[in-house]
């Protein structure tokens, strides 16, 4: 499988990779974009199976690329990792279609809670 990984943060996108790599979840090919307008263009090309994004960033932040890729009918499975999770954002991430919003820190077991149920025996 593969994932793609959006963060404008270079250190914090290898964070996320060494999570996934952490809770179980090493095996998959993993990609990385630096903010929405780069990951739109790259899911668009390379059709990952699973997308984890950070909300807050430049050019086209995480929820705008959520709200393009739903627009375009891009069905994609969409996580955000982000800073904030305040009970406005996870709704909001819901009714965008998100899968799941994962507040800033966290861990292995919790990358490992949320993304089981989307990758599954794929680990």
């Amino acid at each position: 499988m593969k994932i793609l990984v959006v963060d404008d943060s270079r250190v914090m996108r290898q964070i996320v990779i060494r999570t996934l790599r952490q809770s179980g979840h090493a095996g998959h090919d993993i990609v990385e974009a630096e903010n929405g307008r780069m990951a739109f263009d790259m899911i668009t090309a390379e059709a990952p199976d699973l997308v984890l994004s950070d909300w807050n960033m430049p050019e086209m932040t995480g929820i705008d690329l959520l709200g393009a890729l739903r627009g375009a009918g891009i069905g994609v499975p969409f996580g955000f990792v982000t800073s904030e999770g305040s009970p406005a954002m996870r709704e909001q991430a819901e009714a965008a279609g998100a899968s799941f919003l994962v507040a800033k820190p966290f861990t292995a077991e919790t990358f490992d809670e949320v993304l089981t149920p989307l990758l599954g025996a794929a680990r």
